[in-house]
């Protein structure tokens, strides 16, 4: 297998849409796909003239153009007011802020040493800018580009104390996933001392194109700690797709779902699809909200986050003796002796008045260095940041710190590397140390050495704070569609961020922990990568079917894949199952699917706006249950209800797959034909799926159930979830 030739843009970024509301905005003004009868300077002249029609000069049109959509996706983003924007069809406000897109080229994980030539095909471009020449990129990191104007008309020009107006990161965000897409082989790669070993990304002989569409907030912007805006974000996709790339991967998410219409990811991602580039996006960090999902769209892979099989201990010793099994990843360590121990709301300052909500939260300037110094300190999660408790702590003079979960946050724990020994304890410790503490006059405790523990714990379980379905921008597509790992994962960093972001931190590292969706995602983007070397000539649909019908519920323990407190995880919250990228190079069956396809079921949806301009949809439009995609949703289901699917043979040439389902209580799910014979490789063959309400008066209505429905030969299961609502 050779993937030498898998390029990948990286586009990572999370945090939510937020609206502005100067009287003069950004807008894009979307007209679908280029016919290709135009050359480039023509369609740039062309969306002038649109300029002209709402503004009074043409010296005036041109200044307000920001960006012209030329290559593959057909449209232009300008500076207007509402009245003008008014005039023109296809608009929508583009603001977006999401965390930042970028890479730390020195990191060892972009190493291009034993790659071979670039590739001929590819036409991208090494952007020079602050601190980032052509010399920065290689045979592994073949393209970069930066995209700012939106950004510098909506807020002036970027403060470059604070961010480099390059493709350089700094936040650390972009480089994290970036080697979890791709990064190469590290022998060596830890982070204090823990998870030391080989760190490698999904696809490590892959190739990397990236686009910087993101930049640190400006002054007057609180919300997340960067901001990219949709024109520049969608400017970066055209020239992604331009460039010659074959995965995105993409994390970005908006704070609501938000229509296909609105959404310039999914806009871009439709071109890129087209184009038979596989896009992968994250699902969100909203959860454990229902309804939540970002990036719905059919023809993008939808990733939630789940954990891995490692914990990283950092045990707590009471007095008493009682050992508590605490996590951290701190690379500060206590002398082998007692401490004092004290809750955060007994140690506050005089002068500090506290209520229900601040006590024990050591808030800034909250703790009192004489009740302090010398001390481990409890502090309780919730108001302010976590790492800046522990900045409190050490402030105060305390020599340890204990993040303690409220009944809010149960067994959910985000490690971050503090600047003094620390550990975190789920709620049920939380109380058990506190039922200490007030046991004894002179309460004392240990943080004790910390170590990697690999193979003890139940995984993947489903991260708390994964965006969860169903989806509502459409209740028939199931999603998310698989989940992967997203919990404490280990890569590279920026040497401009430290592992707190924190000013009093001036720590380097190469390699840091972190969670989220935007973790995720890569994972699958890698595999994704992969499957396009192995299958170069499948469709972006057939690699997202291969990944979701091989998909894994059980987990290492031999259970079914649960949530944090222990309850089976449904498939609103892992899809399919947790990805299985070497099941997934030989799925035996596809669900596969054309743009044609996506544009059906977008006049079946009622996204006419989106369409193409030479395209008509058919009237009536089939439905949107009839996208042949392998999972599906009925959020109403009161009567007999007939879906169609399309299957293709990629597996025996010969073959006989038989039909089974186990559906959710109260639903009848039969398919015709029940039986499927191939005589040979790449063989399609229809069958419909009925889906009835069995009268039971035990069923519960207007509640969710989820079951699943496979075709098997004996030796390939093709396994496919679906959710039902009876009413």
């Amino acid at each position: 297998m050779n993937n030498n030739f898998s390029l990948i843009f990286s586009l990572f970024l999370l945090l939510p849409l937020v609206a502005f509301c100067a009287q003069k905005q950004v807008y894009i003004v979307y007209f679908g796909e280029h016919r290709g009868e135009k050359a480039l300077h023509e369609i740039e002249e062309t969306h002038h003239s649109y300029l002209l029609s709402v503004k009074e000069t043409e010296e005036d049109a041109r200044a307000s153009l920001i960006y012209s959509y030329k290559h593959r996706i057909n449209g232009f983003s300008a500076v207007l007011t509402p009245d003008e924007a008014s005039k023109l069809s296809g608009n929508h406000q583009t603001n977006s802020p999401n965390e930042n897109l970028c890479v730390w080229p020195e990191s060892r994980s972009f190493s291009d040493e034993g790659m071979g030539p670039v590739p001929k095909s590819w036409k991208g471009i090494c952007q020079a800018g602050d601190a980032f020449n052509s010399s920065h990129c290689n045979k592994k990191i073949i393209g970069a580009r930066y995209y700012i104007k939106e950004y510098e008309q909506q807020y002036g020009p970027l403060n470059r104390t604070a961010d480099f107006l390059s493709p350089r990161d700094v936040a650390g965000h972009g480089t994290h996933t970036a080697s979890t897409v791709a990064g190469r082989r590290v022998p060596t790669a830890a982070r204090g001392g823990y998870a030391s070993g080989v760190a490698s990304g999904g696809a490590p002989m892959a190739r990397l194109a990236i686009y910087k569409a993101c930049w640190v907030n400006p002054p007057n912007v609180s919300v997340g700690n960067n901001l990219c805006m949709e024109a520049d974000m969608l400017a970066a996709i055209d020239d992604a797709i331009a460039d010659g790339v074959h995965v995105l991967s993409i994390s970005i998410v908006t704070s609501t779902p938000t229509n296909y219409t609105d959404d310039g990811i999914a806009i871009g991602a439709l071109h890129a699809v087209k184009h038979n580039i596989v896009v992968v996006c994250a699902a969100g960090n909203s959860g454990p909200t229902p309804a939540t999902l970002s990036n719905p769209a059919p023809w993008i892979i939808t990733v939630g986050a789940s954990s891995v099989d490692r914990e990283l201990s950092s045990p707590l010793l009471l007095g008493n003796g009682t050992k508590i099994m605490g996590q951290g990843i701190t690379s500060y360590k206590l002398n082998k002796k007692m401490y004092p121990l004290v809750y955060g709301g007994d140690v506050v300052n005089s002068n500090v008045a506290q209520n229900v909500s601040t006590i024990g939260q050591c808030l800034p300037n909250t703790l009192s260095p004489k009740k302090v110094r010398g001390k481990i300190v409890l502090c309780m999660r919730g108001l302010g940041s976590r790492v800046e408790k522990g900045l409190e702590v050490k402030r105060a003079g305390g020599v340890g710190f204990i993040l303690a979960n409220n009944k809010v946050d149960g067994n959910v724990i985000f490690l971050d590397d503090h600047l003094l020994p620390q550990t975190s304890v789920i709620y049920d410790d939380t109380l058990r140390i506190l039922r200490y503490i007030n046991s004894t006059k002179s309460p004392t405790a240990t943080i004790m050495p910390g170590k990697t523990i690999l193979h003890k714990k139940p995984a993947p379980t489903m991260a708390q704070f994964t965006s969860q379905g169903p989806n509502v921008i459409d209740l028939n597509i199931l999603k998310p569609d698989v989940t992967a790992p997203g919990v404490d994962i280990l890569a590279a960093w920026s040497g401009r961020s430290s592992p707190t972001g924190l000013p009093e931190d001036h720590r380097v590292i190469e390699y840091h922990f972190d969670s989220g969706t935007s973790m995720a995602t890569p994972h699958v983007a890698g595999a994704a990568a992969l499957l396009r070397a192995i299958h170069p000539k499948w469709s972006s649909a057939a690699i997202r079917s291969a990944l979701i019908t091989t998909a894994e519920t059980i987990n290492n323990m031999g259970q079914p894949i649960s949530d944090i407190n222990g309850i089976p995880a449904t498939p609103f919250q892992l899809g399919a199952g947790h990805f299985r990228p070497t099941k997934a190079a030989d799925p035996g069956l596809v669900y596969d699917a054309s743009y044609t396809d996506y544009i059906l079921y977008l006049c079946s949806a009622g996204y006419k706006k989106l369409n193409n301009t030479i395209f008509k949809c058919p009237n009536p439009p089939p439905s949107t249950l009839d996208l042949n995609y392998p999972s599906f949703a009925i959020p109403n289901l009161n009567r007999t209800v007939t879906i169609k699917r399309t299957v293709t043979n990629v597996g025996s040439k010969k073959s006989i797959y038989f039909f089974s389902s186990r559906p959710p209580v109260g639903v009848s799910v039969k398919a015709n034909p029940s039986i499927l014979h191939f005589s040979h490789v790449n063989q399609k063959k229809s069958f419909t799926i009925t889906v009835s309400p069995i009268h039971d008066p035990a069923v519960k209505k207007n509640e969710y159930g989820f079951g699943w429905y496979t075709w098997t030969d004996g030796y390939y299961v093709v396994r496919s979830p679906m959710a039902i609502c009876l009413v």
